[in-house]
């Protein structure tokens, strides 16, 4: 099964499973979030996914959202405590004995008298039996001596910023509102204040209301009815089309027809950006602060934070916020322009299908100068990396953090023959990997690689950056001699579709993904890199190069890199002898006069 975030399998049973955000681990009371999705088919599974995780971002947003207040929070609250403080003086009273119930309290004592119940030789007894009646006699007064001295504490208590006489109330009245917010901080504190100055404000009327006066109104400017509605949803909840509900339209047309890969990586960008305004907010409503404030996260969020132990259960802010202490490397200017490029492709197609006015990334980009170039190997640091373990021996095939290390092992599998190809040929190291063994093929007496999606397939499938990048790009004559032909007899032998079977897709399915970063490293450890700028891409950039140097211009040479339009002569099958010779005498023509790979050929 290809890996899909947040799915998971069980007993043959799928389930959905998101890792609880740190900060709403303790409000939640759990660190995972789980659910069966109640089948046993992957695709049907995939398809009731993303509605739940939807849910659980959007409960996650709400609860973000719990933890402050906003204005009309802050009405019903003095409103809420208030009417519940008058509604409290209403039951009191109500349980004041009128003068009938007082006579009555009286005759049962005259009667207990009578009867010898209550004698004067027992004084604890006739404390007992008047207690009751002077209770009954005094009750209006002795509510109306406790509130005042109450009333007192409370003015004394809101001058000196105290809550003490509230604190209870105020953590019962967030509770049944939802509202998580902890104590001590200045939305709890604020809380207490307006419920004292409400409370105020109610004892006030209470006094008014036992002199008989019940039409006072309250002079704190503070206690009103509320104008605002009280908040139930957030503000992800708007109605109308929700964002993520509109990408999903967006992936299924597929407006632009590029691969499966190409489209889950947009999405993925896409994704991002969802999670910082939630996935049911409304797609009319994104504007372009929402975008720049996201665009500046991008510029400070960490290389792979995903991928980080430190940051695992984080939202993008959070993983901001906490690199500023650790400080990990961040998303280069040109990788922060390619989620931007993501997002306003996504945008350009809701405003060409009416579900926004404006792309609010117009204009978003960063400059092209701030880009991090690639850059090509120089002769001399090719010599270095051809005769360092990778190629010419190593301690270890397997692990990485040894390949570095000289030895006998000899590495000949994709990671010894990709990076040969791509300086030879330009191709990219994902179109090299997923070649099929048929791909490779003699024609009109010259061997050929067919980069393309058709013709035979395997298991890790096969796709192209663009239509235009599917071609023929002859086999450079050094590969035939470094051993390039009695590598694809084996494989031949074999019996195996894949050229190189040891070349995967990462759970982005992107091909050779993990194998580019690894091999990123390895230029660090063996001295070659110092910071950014060469990268396995450098191979591509070189041949680019190696082709201008033969005295061709990128117009004339830009159909064998892959940047062409889509045309007949790309497709798979048999090209005219004319113009595969033409091919073949551009790709022979580049050279490196100073490297050195005779240590290489067997």
């Amino acid at each position: 099964m290809s890996h899909i975030s947040h799915l998971s399998k069980r007993a043959s049973v799928y389930y959905a499973r998101m890792d609880v955000p740190t900060d709403l681990v303790q409000i939640l009371k759990t660190q995972t979030r789980k659910r069966s999705l109640k089948t046993k088919d992957e695709a049907e599974a995939k398809r009731r996914l993303w509605p739940v995780i939807a849910a659980w971002q959007k409960e996650f947003d709400d609860l973000r959202g719990r933890r402050n207040l906003i204005a009309s929070d802050r009405e019903h609250v003095v409103w809420d405590h208030y009417t519940a403080s008058l509604e409290r003086d209403d039951a009191q009273r109500s349980q004041i004995p009128g003068e009938a119930e007082i006579e009555v309290a009286k005759a049962e004592v005259y009667l207990r008298v009578e009867l010898g119940e209550i004698t004067g030789i027992d004084p604890l007894a006739l404390l007992d039996a008047t207690l009751e009646l002077q209770v009954a006699q005094d009750a209006s007064g002795f509510f109306a001596r406790s509130r005042k001295v109450k009333l007192e504490h409370m003015r004394a208590h809101l001058a000196k910023g105290e809550t003490a006489l509230v604190a209870a109330a105020v953590d019962e009245y967030l509770r049944e509102k939802g509202l998580h917010i902890d104590r001590s901080t200045v939305d709890w504190i604020s809380v207490a204040r307006l419920m004292m100055r409400a409370e105020i404000e109610a004892m006030q009327r209470a006094d008014e209301r036992d002199r008989g006066d019940f039409s006072g109104q309250p002079r704190d400017p503070i206690v009103k009815a509320p104008k605002l509605d009280r908040r139930h949803h957030t503000e992800a909840e708007i109605p109308g089309e929700s964002i993520f509900e509109t990408m999903e339209v967006f992936k299924r047309e597929n407006p632009r027809n590029v691969s499966a890969s190409r489209m889950n990586e947009s999405c993925r960008a896409i994704g991002i950006f969802i999670e910082t305004i939630g996935p049911g907010f409304p797609i009319s409503k994104v504007n372009k602060k929402q975008v720049r404030d996201w665009k500046a996260l991008l510029m400070k969020y960490p290389v792979r934070a995903t991928e980080i132990v430190k940051f695992r259960g984080m939202n993008i802010s959070q993983i901001v916020e906490a690199n500023a202490v650790h400080k990990k490397s961040v998303l280069s200017d040109r990788t922060v322009n390619r989620y931007l490029s993501s997002l306003s492709a996504f945008f350009s197609w809701a405003v060409s299908n009416g579900f926004i006015n404006d792309n609010p990334c117009s204009g978003m980009s960063l400059a092209k100068e701030r880009r991090t170039k690639t850059l090509p190997f120089t002769e001399e640091q090719m010599n270095t990396l051809f005769k360092s373990p990778l190629f010419a021996g190593t301690q270890s095939d397997t692990e990485w953090r040894y390949i570095s290390r000289p030895g006998n092992m000899l590495i000949r599998d994709h990671r010894f023959w990709v990076p040969l190809i791509m300086l030879f040929s330009g191709a990219r190291p994902g179109e090299i990997g997923q070649l099929a063994v048929s791909d490779v093929r003699q024609e009109h007496g010259h061997w050929t690689m067919h980069i393309t999606t058709e013709g035979e397939t395997h298991g890790e499938g096969k796709s192209v950056k663009t239509a235009g990048s599917m071609r023929v790009v002859p086999v450079h004559p050094e590969l035939l001699r470094l051993g390039f032909l009695k590598y694809h007899a084996d494989r031949v032998q074999a019996g195996g579709k894949r050229l190189f079977p040891g070349a995967e897709r990462n759970e982005r399915g992107q091909m050779m993904s993990d194998f580019s970063r690894e091999f990123g490293k390895y230029l660090t450890r063996i001295g070659i890199k110092v910071g950014r700028g060469l990268s396995l891409y450098s191979f591509r950039h070189g041949a680019a190069d190696a082709l201008r140097r033969a005295g061709n211009l990128d117009d004339q040479f830009g159909f064998i890199l892959g940047h062409a339009k889509s045309s007949m002569t790309s497709r798979y099958g048999i090209m005219p002898q004319a113009m595969l010779q033409q091919r073949v005498e551009l790709v022979n023509a580049s050279s490196y006069p100073e490297l050195k790979l005779d240590h290489l050929a067997g």
